[in-house]
């Protein structure tokens, strides 16, 4: 997870105080979850998917068969919530190593090895921290160091920028710079260096690694058997890693399918907990097949409708998303049915609402207004909806280049209710990366976002006025 401040957790009762409780961050600590969290959204999404991963998860310690699952959803769904109320029901079991795509490494660069890296330092630091820090309390063992150390004996650059790092590790690391574990610190701070700027690193290196594989996920087995083996003489726990972002919009299309797809082998053979949150478009693009993960181990959050498959407007759905911005703001601070319009405008999207409610809020407070009135909240639409009418253009990210005719004709075709749209293709998964389209309950229906429900009015693909948008 990106390292952050704690969220105020006393819902605001003025406007200028609105952007303190209306951050886009994922529920992290337990006051947050317990001051926040609207179990009511899951109930209208179609059931709490969480609880069917902990299922799986409490099985998988009690066989100590290696758990790999995918985690789905559009950002701003909340799947690094869900996640966070997850590990906090299996803590007995498991101790989490959460790590961010967009903190640890270089999201237009990484190779799949560095993930892999990644886990090794990770879990190698996070064993010798003290029990009282969730850690094992003891390091792994010398012959574990010595091998991961060895892996890099040809590498004699990378070797003495490591011995040079160790030099500056800190006394209270509990290492000295002359000691293998010292040596091992300053390697893995150098290759975190590395791979958080991987663009800048020698290609002849990535080959030469990557054509050594198979050894280092030997070396990586070993060292997780043992620091899982140190946590549960400390913990009677087992390690459980948690890789975040991986759905981030900055991170190409590519990278993703490279590491999950190219180089699916590398989770498969493993032996280690996974929890990945992955892109939406992947699980209905035609690679999903290649995914390291089973299909009763991929979880897709579904969004929160605010209309049902006729255009209805569906007051549950609403009525969810207003009690989780009421757990966050006085609801007072809106004239009439201007957080109705909010809430709409959102498609659902709790992190696209309060960029609506911040942005609202911000206009009423430069007119030194008490309340968000119509033209604030007009304001903040436009500038929303301005932004989905840039994503439907062509994006770098996309790994097809479809043009804009092809998806609005799918558009259309899905707010028409046609049946052979929901079929996944290329054009699909564009709409899904982009959030253009949404993925709605149990009976895995798509639907298309209220505000490019607007546009595609505007342009005259659907009748002016059409339901289900905002106008």
């Amino acid at each position: 997870m990106v390292e952050r401040a704690s969220l105020q957790t006393n819902p605001a009762t003025r406007l200028a105080d609105v952007y303190r409780t209306l951050q886009p961050s994922p529920l992290i600590t337990a006051e947050e979850l317990g001051a926040f969290y609207a179990e009511e959204i899951n109930q209208v999404r179609g059931g709490d998917k969480m609880q069917r991963l902990k299922l799986r998860l409490v099985r998988a310690y009690g066989d100590r068969i290696p758990f790999k699952a995918c985690v789905m959803g559009h950002r701003g769904v909340g799947k690094s919530t869900e996640i966070s109320r997850l590990l906090a029901e299996v803590e007995p079991l498991f101790q989490p190593i959460r790590f961010s795509a967009v903190s640890v490494l270089d999201p237009g660069s990484f190779k799949p090895l560095d993930v892999l890296l990644v886990l090794m330092a990770n879990v190698a630091e996070a064993t010798a921290k003290p029990v009282d820090q969730g850690g094992a309390g003891r390091r792994p063992s010398d012959a574990r160091l010595q091998e991961v150390w060895d892996w890099f004996a040809t590498e004699k650059e990378t070797r003495e920028l490591a011995q040079n790092a160790a030099v500056s590790i800190e006394a209270g690391a509990g290492a000295k710079e002359d000691s293998l574990w010292g040596k091992v610190l300053g390697l893995f701070a150098t290759l975190k260096g590395e791979i958080k700027f991987a663009s800048t690193r020698k290609t002849e290196v990535i080959e030469y690694r990557l054509t050594r594989l198979d050894s280092l996920i030997a070396v990586a087995n070993r060292l997780l058997d043992e620091c899982n083996q140190l946590l549960r003489e400390a913990m009677t726990k087992q390690w459980l890693f948690v890789g975040e972002d991986f759905d981030r919009s900055g991170i190409p299309s590519d990278r993703i399918e490279e590491l999950f797809i190219t180089y699916a082998n590398i989770f498969q053979e493993l032996r280690a907990n996974l929890i990945f949150t992955l892109p939406i478009g992947l699980y209905y693009s035609a690679k999903a097949t290649r995914l390291p993960f089973s299909e009763d181990c991929s979880f897709v959050i579904p969004d929160t409708p605010m209309f049902d498959q006729s255009h209805a407007a569906r007051s549950d759905g609403r009525s969810a998303v207003e009690k989780a911005l009421a757990a966050r703001m006085d609801l007072k601070l809106f004239e009439p049915e201007q957080l109705t319009r909010l809430v709409v405008a959102s498609g659902g999207n709790l992190r696209d609402l309060f960029a609506l409610v911040n942005y609202a809020a911000d206009g009423a407070s430069i007119r030194k207004a008490s309340q968000i009135g119509a033209g604030d909240a007009d304001a903040a639409i436009v500038n929303l909806r301005s932004d989905y009418e840039r994503r439907l253009g062509q994006s770098p990210y996309d790994p097809d280049e479809i043009n804009y005719e092809a998806k609005a004709s799918l558009l259309k075709q899905l707010y028409d209710g046609e049946k052979q749209a929901q079929v996944p293709n290329p054009v699909l998964y564009a709409l899904l990366n982009a959030r253009s389209v949404q993925e709605f309950n149990g009976q895995r229906w798509f639907g298309v976002h209220p505000l490019v429900v607007d546009i595609l009015a505007a342009q005259h693909c659907l009748d002016p006025g059409a339901a289900g948008g905002t106008f």
